[in-house]
């Protein structure tokens, strides 16, 4: 995150905050006419000789100030949830959902408005409560590391992926199982399993606090484990995406292994089983996996129907 804010620093938010948050006595666009922070652009500079702006020392706010870098964060985060959530909703909407569940029985009136209303209200409160993570990483108190030979070991730049993956199922199976236990869930997780037949644009239509309560092993694996910072990038565009592909439909291949979109149709059915988010081993460990059905989402399913009932 330290390199695409001084990327975008130097490209977006110099100028933005020389106009809105101005140094007056340097002047918009000054800052040429005294030394220059030999600081600015140092992350991006270990891989590209990115020259700062001419308005780097122009604002009041200097890139350093915790106010301004967690405003930018906040800016970030949410733009970037934003298109990935509309862009890969919309795609996935129009290609491979399938337009048959819309006349389910349990798909509710006007639906995709509630749903996208719901997502979009959530992404800048979610935005917020994620900003002290990455305040955290630009300000080095992450163990992020940018180039492989960095890594602990020549092995860890390939095993990085794979603990990432293990120790974010594992975190999220807890916390999602957690969401279900009727101290919270009424309040809490129930607003998400309104869309018992969801659509890609339920992906991001949660209570804030849930969203951000299922996104926090994301953010805590890099302040516990090694990670290369092109990977956590990879990655963080990977989960974003999968968030959207597990409420594609349920009709795409099953897996014993993988915790797709068809698992996650029998959690939004059947509220109590699939609660991973990547893989089925910690359903299967804790006694909570379903074997996914084949077309159950178009059928008019009794258990699932009483399954509701009970969680209202």
């Amino acid at each position: 995150m330290d390199v695409l804010l001084d990327v975008l620093d130097t490209f977006v938010f110099d100028r933005f905050y020389a106009s809105f948050v101005p140094d007056n006595f340097v002047g918009i666009g000054n800052s040429t006419l005294f030394e220059r922070d030999p600081n600015l652009n140092r992350h991006v500079r270990v891989y590209y000789p990115l020259e700062p702006s001419q308005w780097a020392e122009s604002s009041f706010w200097k890139r350093d100030d915790l106010p301004r870098q967690a405003f930018s964060l906040f800016l970030i985060a949410w733009v970037f949830a934003m298109i990935m959530y509309l862009l890969g909703s919309f795609v996935l909407y129009h290609t491979i959902f399938d337009k048959r569940l819309v006349e389910h029985p349990r798909f509710l009136p006007k639906q995709l408005q509630l749903e996208l209303k719901q997502g979009i209200s959530a992404i800048p409160v979610i935005s917020v409560l994620t900003v002290p993570f990455f305040l955290a990483e630009i300000r080095g108190w992450s163990k992020l590391y940018d180039f492989s030979s960095e890594a602990p070991f020549w092995a860890y730049t390939y095993l990085q992926y794979p603990l990432f993956i293990l120790f974010t199922d594992s975190g999220i199976y807890w916390i999602h199982r957690g969401l279900h236990h009727p101290s919270v869930y009424r309040w809490l997780h129930k607003p998400h399993h309104k869309w018992a037949v969801p659509t890609p644009f339920a992906s991001y239509a949660f209570h804030p606090l849930d969203g951000w309560s299922q996104s926090l092993p994301y953010h805590i694996f890099p302040l516990v484990f090694p990670l290369q910072k092109t990977a956590y990038l990879g990655l963080f565009a990977f989960v974003t995406m999968w968030t959207v592909l597990i409420h594609d439909a349920e009709y795409m291949a099953s897996s014993v292994i993988i915790n797709g979109a068809s698992c996650h149709t029998m959690h939004h059915l059947y509220f109590n089983y699939n609660y991973g988010q990547f893989l089925t081993f910690w359903d299967r460990l804790g006694g909570t996996y379903r074997t996914p059905k084949g077309d159950s989402f178009m059928e008019k399913n009794d258990e699932a129907t009483l399954a509701a009932k009970k969680q209202k």
